[in-house]
């Protein structure tokens, strides 16, 4: 086998969360006494950089607006938290097919994130019976690393972790923005794009693909 490491890299390559996401933020808005609102074409635009507390910022700096955008942004977390954690998820289809790849052919599986605790808890939680955090070798999250996404931090501490080279390994992510992250880190990288990246090149990435299968293991 080419590659000893399958890496996904974010929460939404196991679960569909862009707008669940969304009206998370729209919800810690309203909270705050902001009249903001984020529809699904302003989010897809924001999308573009990665990190909320810089998207927070930047949209209160465009619109000359004096906020604590980290305290929006936690908000924010712990609303899409609650939800998910509340609300059964469903796996991306296909995840679950190369999940079991992985274990059948004794490559190692990482979830290569950089959000928070919480966040990676509410996501297990919302797909038991699915899969669980056994499931996997190295699960990564926000206070592992000083630099989110698109910077290589998490996915250096991914391959220390493991032991593995950045050749040995194979990355999926969903967004542009964070596959920067992996490609930065000498990782190859598969594009998985959500439903709001559906346009997105991935330029960087040996393959987008809307459905994984066994194939990308020889890419």
């Amino acid at each position: 086998m080419k590659y000893k490491a399958l890496l996904f890299g974010s929460i939404g390559t196991l679960i569909e969360s862009s707008n669940i996401q969304r009206n998370s933020f729209n919800q810690a808005f309203k909270e705050a006494g902001l009249d903001w609102y984020w529809d699904e074409q302003d989010y897809k635009i924001l999308l573009k950089k990665s990190g909320g507390t810089k998207r927070v910022e930047d949209f209160a700096e465009k619109n000359n607006v004096n906020i604590n955008a980290e305290k929006i942004r936690n908000r924010k977390t712990e609303i899409f938290s609650s939800f998910i954690s509340q609300n059964k998820q469903e796996l991306r289809k296909s995840v679950d097919k190369i999940i079991k790849f992985t274990k059948k052919n004794n490559i190692k599986l990482g979830f290569a994130t950089s959000t928070t605790i919480n966040n990676v808890d509410a996501v297990f939680e919302s797909l038991i019976g699915q899969i669980s955090k056994n499931n996997f070798d190295f699960i990564g999250n926000k206070s592992m690393v000083r630099n989110e996404k698109p910077n290589p931090d998490i996915y250096n501490v991914a391959i220390k972790s493991l032991n593995l080279l950045p050749g040995e390994c194979l990355a999926i992510e969903d967004t542009e923005e964070s596959s920067k992250s992996a490609v930065n880190a000498g990782i190859k990288c598969i594009g998985f794009p959500g439903n709001y990246h559906l346009d997105d090149n991935f330029n960087m990435c040996l393959k987008k693909m809307s459905i994984l299968d066994e194939t990308i293991f020889s890419l």
